[in-house]
């Protein structure tokens, strides 16, 4: 009995680590499949059994209307009439008109450019006898003769922002501009206005570095990059006011920490990427999404009495985000928070410190063992955010670019890269126009990046 019994649990526990196996081997083959077909549309996995209702939701959720308003009176510039027909079109017959009038409204694009012809006045000063030359606010530089026929700085300011941010080369720019406006541009000219933008906004990527470095809380974050071909990595830094980009050939901390100062004594809200460590004085909140995707993984592939352990990681750490919305909704109190803090530690303690067979398991619960102080730093303090998802969104547009494109040509190409793409992201966390923004600094206007008032260049006068 005893031996049929033995032979009973090992064809079980074979019959197990078999299914494991072809499960594993699926997913190893899907894996290789799909790094094949990069030409694939993005996946985010299979649709979800119960997909929530499209459209608009009902009662006091219902939300605003995207019906576009009417502009101002004053910001009209024509008015068309649209009159009636000679005669009925179905009938032939006489037409009555009323009183009333229906009104439409149209925002449309202006398809012809507009061209500028700059007289610069120029002369020497009676006294020191220095050559003088005028400047217009809507130049962009002193060149003439052969170079005296430029790009306006409106349009150099959305060739900027049609090339960094929405991801559009240099030759369909050109293309764009020529369809849409009746610019002629060349690929290359689109990409000396861009590496001239970056260039005049150097002072305002100082200023965004000097932000980051000033800033109580930062989220880095890092993701693949390449220069001419060679692997590189690009770097993001949201702070509290402002979000820093710099793409550097290794992933380590060291750009960071020439930024901030290996002294830094903020808060760094970041993924488990050990290089961040070396932050000694700050603060560490570990991202709490990487490990509830990484148990979310293991509970589809973990079978039998494995599958416990991620079911308790995501059962833990889900428990402590609900605490922390159940303070923000009023519905509990700091002490309360406090408690709930010193309580999770030890229970991810307790759970990570037991002996696991599984070796999958076991590597996972190491590393939530080695970082157990900074899981729940976002009970103690409910402004820290408990994920990474910041920096993650402010990568999203500079991938998406990456797949069009591959990286950068050059090591100036680069540098350009992050710093528009820093006073791109910057802008929208500051609620500035863009556009605005750009425009005047190619014009040689001065401005904080994190305020709104002008000054002129003195250089360029």
């Amino acid at each position: 009995m005893e031996r049929d019994r033995r032979i009973a649990e090992l064809e079980k526990s074979f019959a197990e680590l078999q299914a494991k196996v072809d499960r594993l081997t699926a997913l190893l083959e899907q894996a290789q499949r799909s790094g094949k077909r990069q030409s694939a549309p993005f996946s985010k996995g299979e649709p979800k059994d119960q997909p929530k209702t499209p459209g608009r939701k009902r009662g006091d959720q219902h939300g605003q209307h995207g019906h576009r308003p009417a502009p101002p009176d004053e910001t009209v510039d024509e008015v068309l009439e649209a009159p009636l027909p000679d005669a009925c079109p179905h009938c032939g017959g006489a037409l009555a008109e009323d009183e009333a009038v229906d009104e439409q409204f149209q925002t449309d694009i202006p398809l012809k450019p507009i061209r500028r012809k700059f007289r610069v006045h120029k002369g020497c000063c009676t006294q020191c006898g220095k050559r003088l030359r005028g400047r217009h606010p809507l130049q962009t530089s002193d060149a003439v003769g052969a170079a005296a026929s430029q790009v306006g700085p409106d349009a150099q300011a959305a060739i900027v922002v049609l090339n960094k941010q929405a991801g559009l080369s240099h030759g369909k720019i050109s293309d764009t501009l020529d369809k849409l406006f009746g610019i002629s541009l060349t690929r290359g000219a689109s990409a000396q206005i861009v590496l001239r933008a970056a260039d005049k906004l150097r002072p305002a990527h100082q200023e965004i570095r000097e932000s980051l470095k000033q800033s109580p809380q930062i989220i880095p974050d890092e993701t693949g990059w390449r220069i001419g071909g060679h692997p590189a990595w690009l770097h993001v830094w949201v702070g509290d006011q402002a979000t820093g980009y710099v793409i550097d050939p290794q992933r380590s901390a060291d750009a960071l920490e020439q930024v901030i100062g290996i002294d830094y004594s903020g808060t760094m809200i970041h993924d488990g990427f050990a290089s961040y460590d070396r932050f000694e004085e700050a603060l560490h909140q570990q991202c709490v999404a990487h490990p509830l995707r990484r148990a979310h993984d293991l509970e589809k592939t973990q079978t039998g009495r494995a599958k416990a352990f991620p079911r308790q990681v995501i059962d833990l750490f889900k428990g402590a985000c609900q605490v922390r919305d159940d303070f923000r909704w009023g519905q509990c109190d700091e002490a309360l928070l406090e408690a709930a803090h010193e309580r999770y530690v030890n229970q991810l303690l307790d759970l990570t410190e037991r002996r696991r067979t599984d070796k999958t398991n076991a590597t996972f619960a190491k590393h939530l063992y080695h970082h157990a102080e900074q899981w729940f730093l976002f009970l103690l303090d409910p402004t820290v955010p408990a994920t990474s998802n910041a920096a993650e969104r402010a990568l999203r547009g500079p991938i998406v670019n990456r797949k069009v494109w591959g990286g950068n040509r050059t090591a100036a190409g680069a540098n350009a890269q992050a710093i528009l793409c820093s006073v791109l992201a910057t802008c929208k966390q500051q609620s500035r126009a863009v556009l605005r923004y750009l425009s005047e600094t190619l014009r040689g206007f001065t401005s904080s990046i994190f305020n709104a008032s002008l000054q002129t260049n003195p250089a360029c006068r």
